[in-house]
């Protein structure tokens, strides 16, 4: 091979290559789109009660007073037909839950989805579920836990939903939860929520916006490697977790690490980690330490004391909103864009 034929094919390469990179970098995820709000509610709109996840024996008495709540607003009431159905662990069959589901997000009419519970169930029916009436009338979407996976197939539909109570949240007095149903109706009404949070020794100070995406650890790491896990590029991640062991938050977390989750993350945000189990082999470090540990490669900002999740104070996120980020050691502030 002569010399200017070997210069030839160098150059070829270099400027294929070299494409190839812009490319991919242009076509890259880090450039995140707006949302869809859907309508916030007024009187007399509907909100549709519906059960996709756990069963709801003996659950009566709170769907009763979720009722007298949202009512108590100006809003009407509609309950799915199989609410209290049980298939053995679920609230009906994987197809009654769906159809439930599948009808308020087909209604017109109905402007909230709110549902009842979580536990467990709610990706068994996910693949049923059809989004395009949905998509051409928005409507929002409540619920926390295992309604995780329904948030995120909804974002990745380009609407918004909201981490917020369930019915079952309502089994205490309302007296006791007042912060947890204020910010709910302020979020379902369109009035600003933003949240100064107590400061942490653990915080890693900075900041920051993006779309605030997440919700329940588990549900989240369920959801690899699926289409129906997010994509936190650009983003800011709420994570929130109940009932686990530490060694099991870090596998996860380090699962999601190694998958590439946390790549071009803007921000964390920790709710309530509750009810943590304890080992026979002790972890050896706080909870807080074990989640810096796990986000030590990362330079984003880091907030804990976020009251969300399965505690009492259960304060409302709209997820995909932007927010503005603000964290030092002294307290974090987080903003959610108005619309």
């Amino acid at each position: 091979m002569s010399k200017n034929s070997l210069i030839t094919i160098l150059c070829c390469a270099i400027f294929f290559f070299g494409k190839e990179t812009v490319s991919a970098q242009e076509s890259s995820p880090n450039k995140t789109s707006t949302l869809i709000q859907p309508p916030y509610l007024k009187a007399g709109d509907t909100v549709a009660i519906v059960a996709p996840s756990g069963v709801l024996k003996n659950r009566t008495k709170e769907i009763e007073q979720a009722k007298t709540l949202l009512k108590s607003w100006g809003l009407h009431v509609i309950i799915g037909k199989h609410v209290f159905c049980q298939a053995n662990h679920f609230a009906g069959t994987d197809d009654e839950r769906c159809e439930d589901f599948q009808n308020a997000l087909d209604n017109p009419k109905i402007s909230a989805i709110w549902c009842a519970r979580g536990g467990y169930g709610t990706v068994r029916i996910l693949d049923k579920l059809d989004y395009t009436k949905f998509k051409k009338n928005p409507k929002w979407l409540i619920g926390y836990s295992d309604i995780t996976a329904l948030h995120n197939q909804i974002h990745n539909n380009g609407i918004e939903s909201i981490h917020a109570l369930m019915c079952t949240s309502l089994q205490d007095d309302l007296s006791s939860i007042k912060e947890t149903v204020s910010t709910f109706k302020d979020a379902i009404f369109g009035k600003p929520i933003n949240y100064t949070l107590a400061g942490s020794e653990y915080n890693k100070p900075g900041r920051s916006s993006g779309q605030l995406v997440g919700g329940n650890l588990t549900i989240l790491h369920t959801m690899l490697g699926s289409k129906t896990s997010i994509n936190t590029s650009g983003k800011i991640l709420f994570i929130e977790e109940i009932g686990e062991y530490k060694y099991h938050i870090d596998r996860m977390l380090q699962s999601l690490k190694r998958a590439g989750y946390f790549e071009n993350c803007k921000g964390v945000i920790l709710g309530n980690m509750s009810k943590m189990r304890k080992n026979t082999t002790l972890w050896g470090t706080t909870i807080e330490q074990l989640i810096l540990d796990a986000f030590s490669d990362y330079d984003f900002p880091i907030a804990f004391n976020m009251p969300a999740g399965h505690e009492k104070d259960n304060r409302a996120l709209i997820l995909g909103r932007t927010i503005q980020l603000t964290v030092d050691s002294g307290q974090s502030i987080v903003v959610f864009e108005n619309k």
